[in-house]
């Protein structure tokens, strides 16, 4: 006899009790097993020496792992990266114990619960802006329409720099299938775009976002890092900021947005491409820090929503470091917004032009839903909404 064997990937609890109810296990036993069945490996960065071995020692006693560097043992090291793995049930059992430690573990175990919590729950959102309603779900991963309003974009430069242009395209995104529309009237792209004023980026911006707010019957976004034109696009009736800086650039920005009660994209940017540690590291620590810019002007936790900067301060082989590993934002439990469309990164492996990447962009985006990806920022919205939805409909089927 041949078993019908197979490996299956458990990522969550929820997948583990569909798992054990379909050997029809008693539900009882299925509560208790599929925190056994859940297993997960958590990387700490710069943990006390001494409090790393309490750590270690702590999981070790639970049944769970803990990698420490060599020199913590002798204190050689003053601080060491822990790497921590087990199952939901070893977590759930070390926790209590870490939060009575000193040396930081408190801490160190509140911020765990965070983290386990975060990749266990989808980062449900149900925002009204305005007379909209903005529901981030598992079943359906919302589009973002772009809207370049400027002569050197460098996907559409120039395409939609008249009011008509712009409205219709708008329009036209809406009925593809847009859920968002993101306006930008100052180019951003990393290589080549020329920086202008706040009253320049106003005096493009103002015309169209009016027009666009009156027939876009989508919640209108504006793609901008100064505060300046962030209040006067807010106060005109836009719905929510996406701030290339992640807050980071202009001092006054999460004030303009707390004031509004909107929500915002915090984007990972950086001037070069050089990194001195591991690239999810840094992108990490610089959306914790805008989340804590923000959180400390007034912006409630649900309003932020991450965007690694694909493309931004980093080279195409860090681009696709970054998708490869996209599932571990999940860690920071906000949404996550992905900007792939038509990059350079893309350009370079096809050997395509900018409008003719949106296979390439497609691919970028059927693999970023299934890492992790809650909205997509894109130009070809038609064909991406097909692929965002097709993607979605497999993706919330596998469970069942």
């Amino acid at each position: 006899m041949q078993y019908n064997m197979r490996v299956i990937e458990i990522k969550n609890q929820d997948q583990a009790k569909a798992e054990l109810y379909k050997i029809q296990c008693d539900p009882g036993g299925a509560a208790i097993m599929s925190n056994k069945a859940v297993y997960k490996t958590i990387k700490v960065e710069k943990v006390l020496s001494k409090a790393a071995l309490i750590l270690k020692q702590t999981f070790l006693s639970k049944g769970g792992e803990a990698s420490v560097s060599r020199g913590a043992a002798d204190f050689s090291d003053q601080y060491t990266d822990v790497l921590l793995s087990g199952s939901l049930k070893h977590y759930k059992q070390c926790i209590p114990q870490l939060k009575v430690q000193p040396w930081g573990l408190k801490k160190l175990a509140q911020e765990l619960e965070a983290v386990i919590a975060a990749s266990e729950a989808f980062p449900r959102r149900d925002y009204q802006l305005g007379q909209h309603r903005l529901a981030i779900t598992p079943e359906k991963t919302l589009v973002m329409g772009i809207l370049n309003f400027t002569p050197d974009s460098f996907s559409d430069g120039g395409q939609f720099n008249t009011i008509d242009a712009a409205l219709k395209h708008a329009e036209q995104m809406v009925k593809d299938g847009a859920d968002i529309i993101d306006i930008g009237a100052e180019s951003t792209r990393p290589y080549g775009s020329e920086k202008i004023s706040a009253q320049a980026e106003l005096d493009r911006l103002m015309p169209v976002l009016e027009k666009v707010l009156a027939v876009a019957g989508v919640p209108v976004s504006i793609d901008t890092y100064k505060a300046s034109v962030a209040r006067e696009a807010l106060r005109a009736g836009a719905h929510m900021i996406n701030d290339i800086w992640g807050l980071q650039s202009d001092p006054e920005m999460a004030k303009v947005i707390a004031a509004a009660g909107v929500p915002v994209v915090v984007m990972h940017n950086q001037e070069g491409t050089v990194y001195q540690r591991d690239i999810m590291a840094h992108i990490l620590e610089f959306l914790r820090h805008s989340v804590e810019i923000g959180q400390a002007a007034g912006i409630s936790a649900e309003q932020f929503i991450i965007d690694p900067g694909i493309g931004f301060g980093k080279t195409p082989a860090a681009n696709l470091v970054v998708m490869a590993r996209l599932e571990e934002l999940k860690s920071m439990g906000c949404p996550i917004l992905l900007g792939t469309s038509r990059k350079r990164f893309i350009g370079d492996i096809l050997k395509a032009l900018p409008d003719d990447r949106v296979e390439g962009t497609g691919a970028t985006v059927a693999w970023g839903i299934t890492k992790g990806a809650n909205i997509v920022r894109v130009h070809d919205v038609k064909a991406i909404a097909r692929i965002a939805r097709m993607t979605d409909v497999i993706t919330n089927a596998k469970y069942q």
